[in-house]
């Protein structure tokens, strides 16, 4: 099956970012653009847990909102939400209004804050995991790998809900970490060199 399909401007995308106009822009300016800003970072993540049993498009048509409930993702901020917020997220229409996925952004959080503060921030921390190379040859996209795997493993081991495998890649396929652009992909070559030039923060 063709993983690309040339849109109305001519352009060749990954097949998935056909779907409507906000998936472009999104598949052209963000996906696999490497991201090393903390609040984007655990956004992406969130995000990605909110999304869980739903579709992307859901969370990309919900993510201003989302911004706007919870601090535009300040996990300092995010920390020191209590029962009251959990129920003023709960009556908030915009966003996906998921008890356990609510309290689960809350926690970690909170979890956040204690990776940033032993590594440094977390960016230092995801970027770890960066495996030695993925570059998407074009076969069976992979649900996880054993990377994800690992970063999942890693995060519930400190605390962390909602923070699958497959949530894991999905995020690591999003900030960067690898590149996952189909081959023949306009984007793919300009993520590339965006993440050759790229400097993974170190740990402190």
């Amino acid at each position: 099956m063709n993983a690309i399909v040339e849109g109305k401007d001519g352009v060749a995308r990954c097949k998935w970012a056909s779907a409507t106009a906000e998936y472009v822009r999104y598949h052209d300016t963000e996906w696999g653009f490497p991201v090393d800003d903390d609040h984007r970072l655990f956004e992406k993540i969130c995000l990605e847990g909110f999304q869980s049993g739903l579709s992307w498009r859901t969370i990309l048509e919900k993510r201003e909102n989302f911004r706007a409930a919870f601090c535009d993702f300040d996990f300092d901020r995010i920390a020191g939400f209590g029962d009251g917020d959990v129920e003023r997220l709960l009556g908030d229409s915009g966003i996906v209004r998921h008890r356990g996925k609510i309290e689960a952004t809350i926690n970690n959080a909170r979890r956040a804050t204690e990776l940033a503060g032993e590594f440094g921030s977390l960016a230092s921390y995801f970027w770890s995991f960066e495996p030695e190379t993925r570059l998407w040859d074009g076969t069976d996209m992979p649900s996880s790998t054993p990377g994800s795997t690992a970063l999942s493993k890693d995060l519930k081991r400190r605390g962390w809900r909602f923070v699958g495998p497959t949530t894991a890649y999905a995020f690591m396929q999003a900030m960067g970490l690898v590149n996952d652009h189909a081959p023949g992909c306009a984007a793919r070559e300009h993520v590339e060199k965006a993440r050759t030039r790229f400097r993974p923060p170190q740990p402190r």
